[in-house]
């Protein structure tokens, strides 16, 4: 059994302010209508002979992800929830303790969600070369072959002898580099950009994890056994798992084993790292150096690239630029600065802004809404609830609410009454009332909500029963 394993816990801050912590780029449509993470389930699922995918995933994030593959009408082998994030070597460790539950002799074949792959069949020859590969128990990593001295990768060197079929024992790996040093790596042709993609069978990986990392495999394995089903979830146990020590796999097994095999992948990669990054492989022939997404008027512009989310951008002789719009921030960036990025997410996080969480778009399981207005005591918020979706049933302490319907068709339940509303039509729920939203309809339900009270913050509200098993308040 071949188990594609996604890795799935990035916050993709390097493109803030399009990405957020509560949804970020992997979830994002960045090139099309696709987002990132789907394309990599697509891809995935598309390697011949392999199984379902399992995505390890924040718990946060769990909703989006069943949301993205429902899209594609796909069904996961499983969804993993990671209660803390503990980087790669303990999610991976708990992804192959399933995968042998399922099968002892299983596969697997590990990916971020948020890389670019613009050649699909090179990408899959590659694949095949590392799963001819781990007969011995060999763990393969994919090199991706450099065509520039990046400083912003680590790389791996292939030692020359011993090469099997293009699978080279590695000889060693090497942190991000200067740019004299990485000049030197990209002519020795010995050197490749470290993908964070790897295939191995689950027990060699448990193997070297028990001998290199041992904390992490007990913590793991005690996480694992003491999972909990939900829904289409698997939640790890909180406990255990926050107990693990924080290690990515190279550090505690790839770097340490004399197991690591390197197969080189010359396959259109990007890791979409930063802006100027994604403008690279978004930049369309003849449009002078630009790339241009949504409403964006440009006279005189050459080599950067505007994105509107909402307003109008209006570009006039500039050169070089970034410049992303979204209904909350607005960034602007020479293009060699686009790596400081994290560095005004760090301000944003020390001042105490929300900025860096969310969007003012917010998405929940049932649909998502968006605030449109906001002063003391009241706030207006546009919602949007997916058909044959419904919120919990809940009440708040402070605040009363005003619902009009705009579209679809809507179900309320206010107290032990029970009504269907219409377009244009109306409901007050009082402050201390139970109340819940139903969208019985074939099409979105869409409503007009005006908050008032006292206090206005998400955090006030009781839920008594809901179906997607968060938490009673």
């Amino acid at each position: 059994m071949i188990i594609p394993v996604i890795l799935s816990g990035g916050s993709g801050t390097r493109l803030w302010p399009l990405s957020r912590s509560a949804y970020p780029k992997q979830f994002i449509p960045l090139i099309d209508d696709h987002s990132l993470f789907q394309e990599t389930v697509e891809r995935m699922s598309a390697i011949p002979d392999v199984g379902d995918v399992l995505v390890v995933c924040n718990e946060e994030h769990r909703f989006m992800v069943a949301e993205q593959i429902r899209q594609l009408d796909m069904k996961p082998s499983g969804i993993m929830l990671e209660p803390v994030g503990r980087n790669t070597a303990p999610a991976i460790a708990c992804a192959a303790l399933h995968a042998k539950s399922l099968d002892e002799n299983a596969v697997l074949l590990v990916t971020p969600s948020d890389h670019i792959i613009r050649d699909n069949e090179r990408f899959n020859e590659a694949i095949l070369t590392g799963l001819n590969s781990i007969g011995n128990g060999s763990l393969v990593t994919f090199g991706i072959v450099p065509d520039k001295p990046e400083t912003g990768y680590g790389y791996i060197r292939k030692e020359s002898k011993g090469s099997t079929n293009s699978a080279y024992p590695v000889a060693e790996f090497v942190e991000k580099p200067d740019l004299e040093t990485a000049k030197t790596y990209l002519a020795s042709g010995d050197f490749y950009w470290n993908s964070g993609m790897f295939v191995f069978k689950a027990e060699a990986y448990l193997a070297e994890l028990e001998l290199f990392f041992p904390e992490i495999l007990q913590a793991a394995r005690k996480a694992y056994e003491a999972n909990r089903p939900d829904m289409d979830f698997l939640r790890l146990d909180r406990e255990a798992f926050a107990a693990c020590p924080a290690e990515s796999i190279d550090y505690a097994v790839m770097e340490k084993t004399d197991k690591s095999v390197v197969v080189p992948m010359d396959a259109g990669w990007n890791d979409v790292g930063s802006w100027s990054a994604l403008a690279d492989v978004a930049v369309v022939e003849g449009n002078n150096g630009n790339v241009i997404q949504g409403d964006v008027l440009v006279k005189d512009v050459s080599n950067s690239y505007l994105r509107s989310e909402n307003r109008m951008i209006a570009g006039l002789g500039i050169d070089n630029l970034i410049v992303v719009e979204t209904a909350d921030a607005v960034l602007v960036a020479d293009k060699s600065h686009v790596q400081d990025v994290k560095e005004i997410v760090e301000q944003l996080k020390s001042s105490g802004r929300c900025e860096h969480i969310s969007h003012v778009r917010v998405y929940r399981p049932w649909g998502n809404y968006e605030t449109v207005d906001e002063c003391d005591r009241f706030k207006v918020k546009r919602i949007v609830v997916n058909p044959g979706a419904s919120l919990s049933l809940q009440q708040h302490h402070h605040r009363a609410e005003h619902w009009v319907v705009v579209k679809g068709t809507a179900k309320i339940t206010k107290g032990d009454k029970e009504m269907m509303l219409t377009e244009d039509q109306s409901v007050y729920i009082p402050l201390g009332t139970r109340h819940r939203l139903e969208n019985p309809g074939l099409i979105p339900l869409e409503i007009v909500e005006v908050q008032t009270g006292s206090y206005l913050g998400e955090d006030d509200i009781v839920r008594f029963s809901d179906e997607y098993g968060r938490d009673s308040s």
